[in-house]
């Protein structure tokens, strides 16, 4: 059993602090309209210090760099050096080797900035942002920093704000050319990216990005939180999205083996976290194929993670084969709780895999308001008969007689093996803590997520549903 620890501060903002630990929150001197402009955020990211079972690290963990290039917001004819800094990053990026640091000074500093071919290595990556302590701005433009064919490369503690397009967009440099890879993004924080009110807009988008890491960051306000199109073998970890026009986090276009997992979501228009979607065909990464299935997505996993608030669904499951939801928290008002549907139907010589294989386990949906699409909706010509619901607790918290789940508008019960129905839960609109109910004890072993939204390893002999553990929080048990 492991000791208590504090409270998550997941949804008061008085809660939380400007400081965290070992992931470069610090706030520092020019922080302050920021901090003042996430008022309604469900909370600050929660930086863990190498907990057994958190997220993976960066691939930049504990590297620093050899060089400093620096950046000063409207500096001419610099040579990056700290007595005659280069006026934009791109500038700096055009004679940056492997090991620099482009270090960015307080202030706002040039938009649209467009980094093509920004490549560091394993042992020398190279890093664009401020210093711990600092978030220096980019504030307007069609997208705020555009970085094509990055190869290890970090960029940490920086604001963006009001872009019209994407607040930072990251691609490969052909299509499909995977020759973008080892990008990490760390205490990165993007709001109000929604200039045309579309909800196409990202806070952050990438496209064709192997080996990405989303950390400890903060996206208010945008079309879509975080976007991801033909992404792979990647992690969105620890981060706040709240106020989306459209949709929390998604994974589409070909996306594969991405964790998303211990983030914090809030009031996301359409839906909390989206397994799949429905992408133009050629904006997949790989390239479609017509010798073999297709599919939006395939073994995405979203897992610790606690939506709340008014988003129209938790999760949805788009044309995602293999896919896994578990151990989440869901609280507010939902009109469903989980949809699985088709997006691309096969056509014109494209086969596409049904939305089939998906697996909803240990988690605890509490809702407050009446659900109008059914508990799980289920589209037109998904493969629902596919999906495995274990052990998940459901409760309609205004009338537990009404708890019980139903599949879209048919009243057929949802077949959810060791459900929990009806009968409380121990977390709250606030789950800062868990300090006891239904849900302890009552979860199914599950190896592949071992770990809880705080980062601690799950206990074997008290398995609980959700987010967090019995042991976790400031109660005595």
């Amino acid at each position: 059993m492991v000791s208590p620890m504090r409270r998550l501060p997941l949804l008061v903002l008085a809660a939380c602090s400007n400081t965290t630990t070992n992931h470069q929150m610090d706030a520092g001197p020019d922080a302050k309209p920021y901090y003042d402009a996430r008022t309604d955020a469900v909370g600050s990211p929660d930086a863990y210090a190498a907990r057994p079972c958190d997220a993976p690290v960066s691939f930049a963990e504990g590297l620093v760099p050899t060089r400093v290039l620096h950046v000063e917001a409207g500096a001419v004819g610099g040579d990056g050096s700290a007595e005659k800094p280069f006026g934009s990053i791109a500038a700096a990026a055009a004679i940056a080797t492997p090991g620099t640091f482009i270090q960015l000074g307080l202030g706002n500093h040039a938009t649209n900035q467009f980094i093509p071919n920004l490549h560091g290595t394993a042992t020398a990556p190279i890093w664009i942002g401020g210093v711990q302590g600092t978030h220096p701005k980019i504030n307007g433009g069609a997208e705020g920093l555009h970085l094509t064919a990055p190869q290890y490369v970090v960029i940490q503690n920086l604001e963006l704000h009001g872009q019209s397009a994407n607040g930072i967009d990251i691609d490969d440099s052909v299509g499909n050319a995977n020759d973008a890879h080892h990008v990490t993004l760390s205490s990165v924080d993007v709001y109000d990216v929604l200039e045309t009110g579309s909800g196409t807009e990202a806070g952050i988008k990438a496209s064709g990005v192997n080996d990405l890491a989303i950390h400890d960051s903060v996206v208010l306000r945008c079309g879509i939180g975080i976007e991801l199109v033909g992404v792979h073998d990647s992690v969105v970890a620890r981060n706040v999205v709240s106020g989306s026009l459209l949709h929390g986090i998604r994974a589409r276009g070909g996306s594969t083996d991405v964790d998303i997992r211990q983030n914090k979501l809030r009031d996301n228009g359409t839906t909390g976290v989206v397994l799949g979607g429905s992408t133009p065909f050629s904006q997949f990464r790989p390239p479609l194929s017509m010798t073999a299935p297709n599919a939006e997505a395939r073994r995405v996993r979203s897992f610790d993670n606690v939506v709340t608030g008014a988003s129209s669904s938790g999760f949805s499951f788009i044309s995602c084969v293999d896919c896994l939801v578990a151990h989440n928290l869901v609280f507010g008002s939902p009109l469903r709780l989980v949809g699985i549907y088709e997006g691309n139907s096969s056509q014109n010589g494209y086969t596409f895999e049904l939305t089939k294989n998906g697996r909803v386990i240990n988690n605890s949906f509490v809702w407050t308001s009446p659900i109008s699409f059914g508990h799980v909706d289920v589209g037109v010509g998904s493969s629902a008969a596919t999906f495995t619901f274990s052990h998940d607790l459901w409760l309609a918290l205004s009338t537990p007689s009404q708890s019980t789940p139903y599949l879209g508008t048919t009243f057929n019960p949802v077949p959810d093996t060791g459900a929990v129905i009806g009968i409380g839960t121990g977390y709250s609109a606030d789950p800062t803590v868990y300090c006891g109910g239904p849900e302890a004890s009552t979860a199914t072993p599950l190896p592949e997520v071992d770990g809880t939204i705080e980062g601690w390893c799950r206990s074997a002999s008290v398995p609980t549903i959700g987010p967090l553990m019995l042991s976790e929080g400031a109660c005595d048990l």
